[in-house]
Formats: C-alpha cells, structure tokens, sequence
C-alpha cells in the first residue's frame, strides 16, 4: 500500500506520545511511510496531522500556527511546568479581577521572548533538553522569539486559582513556559494544567478522527486520507503541461508562459506576488512537488514527488 498519499488528523488520546499515534496508524494501514506534523506531549489531547506515503515529503511547507485550549494552575512550580511534574514551590495566589488578569495576559500577546522549559525537545549541545534535565542538570536554554497571535481569557475562576484561555501561536511556541512565565507576572507561580490542540498545520478540530484501535482494519481506516492538494491551499499552484510535466520529473526548472497562465491556477501576476513556494500539479489535479520561485520568473524543482 505504499502508494498512499495525504493527510490523517488524529484527535489524540491523552497518555500517549505522538510516535505511538503514529505506529498505530502504520499498523491500521499497513503502511511504513507514516510521520506526525508537531509533537504533543502524552498528556496533552487533540489536533495531531499525520503524513502518509508521498506526502511526508510536504510536511515542511504546511502551515505552522497552531491553536490551543488550555487551564493554567496559578500558585505552583513544577520541574516540568505542568502537573506532571514534581512541585517546586507552592504559594497562594492574589485576590485579582477578571479584567486584572486580563491585563497580565495582554503582556504576552504579540511576538514575545520565550525560554522553552527544561523539559523539552529543543536540542542543547546535540541532546535534547529533556535528556539532560531527567538526569538532573540545570540547562541553561537561550530565549526565542515567538509570537501569540492572539490569547483570549476564556474564564477566570479566582477561587481555584485556575483561569482558561484560548491561544493562536507561532510555531516553536510552549504553552507551558506561558504558564509558568504568566505565574511569574502576577507573583504566584503558575503551571499548565490542562491542554488540547485545537489547530495546527491548517488541519482543525472538526477535521479530526479518534485513532485506530489495535484491531482497526485498514479499508475502514484509508477512507479518512486527506488528499494533498486539500492540505496546500494556502499555497499558489500551477497545473503542468504534459511537456512541463516530462522536464518537471527530471528535475529541470520550469518556466511558465506568461500567455497561458491565465487558464492556470494563478496568473503572472499572481507568480510576481504569491509566496516562494509553489504546489505543482499535474492535469489529474495530483500534487507531483513543490516548486520554488526563480528571480527570472522560473519555478525549480524542492520536492519533486513524480520523479523518474
């Protein structure tokens, strides 16, 4: 079945990693070619894309915000900065106002410094961070820019010291080090208590299929791909010639003419202002690469999925 290609959109169980979501669906469809588009943490639930076949070649040029809904615990530090972790420090938090907190949270809205938490997968020194903290080492983990988008306080309940939010971010962004840093602002601690994806890689919520169980068959489970071209709309695309399509599958650069665009995807002006990168398409509406704009309006080849 290795001609399978596009997208799957988990709705991932809380306690398993991404990598186990994916073994399930190589098994489901008896496929090898199978990789997820952005870690969740085990305790963390929702949106997670899976490539299939062909199309884990195109994973890198998907979109990359993602969306969250999530509840922050004030009054706690953990190691991990969520309650999975051992607890730190343990202090009450103030008496504040909706709107008061509202204020705090306006503070990391835009594009921001971030330290992702010492439980974490960014690389330090050739190992992951996380590596290092289970064996007891504090880490020293540069600042990041990242970008919140928008974080809208969904509810404030000051008894429990737990307030809910909804979150659109850059990629690279850790909801944890948000809680953790939010905790900091106010004076109390704070940690991740609760989280599910909602969003990420232009896949949704309402898109999304519980993952196969271990008896799954696979004719039940195909049925649910998502074909490539649905999953780069956000991109221009040009519809090859039979005579592009030859040069194309060579690896050789492409170089519409301006006279026929206009019975394409995109028009010439549309190739002068579109983004670098371009979906290839063949006459069947089949996604064969992705193409990356020349200065001279030629279009190379970055992934050729059709070559010979």
């Amino acid at each position: 079945m290795e001609d399978l290609s596009g997208f799957l959109v988990i709705n991932k169980p809380r306690g398993l990693t991404s990598h186990d979501c994916v073994s399930r669906v190589r098994k489901a469809l008896g496929i090898k070619r199978v990789g997820h588009g952005g870690t969740l943490d085990p305790e963390v639930t929702g949106v997670l894309p899976i490539a299939v076949g062909k199309a884990t070649r195109l994973l890198p040029f998907l979109p990359t915000e993602k969306s969250y809904l999530g509840t922050i615990q004030l009054g706690l530090q953990t190691t991990t900065d969520d309650l999975q972790g051992e607890v730190l420090f343990q202090k009450d938090w103030p008496k504040i106002s909706t709107d008061e907190v509202d204020a705090y949270l306006d503070t990391f809205r835009g594009s921001i410094q971030q330290i992702p938490p010492q439980f974490s997968s960014v690389h330090i020194n050739g190992k992951r961070a996380y590596e290092l903290a289970r064996s007891g080492k504090t880490i020293e983990i540069k600042p990041r820019i990242i970008t919140v988008h928008s974080l809208q306080l969904i509810e404030w309940l000051s008894k429990e010291g737990k307030l809910k939010v909804k979150i659109h971010c850059s990629s690279g962004t850790y909801i944890r080090a948000l809680a953790r840093d939010l905790g900091k602002k106010i004076g109390c601690h704070g940690c991740l208590e609760k989280l599910k994806r909602t969003q990420a890689l232009g896949f949704y919520e309402k898109q999304s299929i519980p993952l196969p169980n271990e008896v799954c068959l696979e004719k039940d489970f195909r049925s649910n791909i998502i074909p490539p071209i649905n999953a780069l709309n956000h991109l221009s695309s040009l519809v090859l010639t039979q005579e592009e399509n030859k040069k194309w599958q060579t690896g050789c650069i492409i170089y519409p003419k301006k006279e026929k665009l206009d019975s394409r995807i995109y028009s010439a002006s549309e190739l002068e202002t579109s983004s670098e990168y371009i979906a290839i398409v063949d006459k069947s509406k089949q996604v064969v690469g992705i193409g990356q704009k020349t200065e001279n309006l030629g279009i190379k080849p970055k992934v050729v999925l059709n070559a010979i």
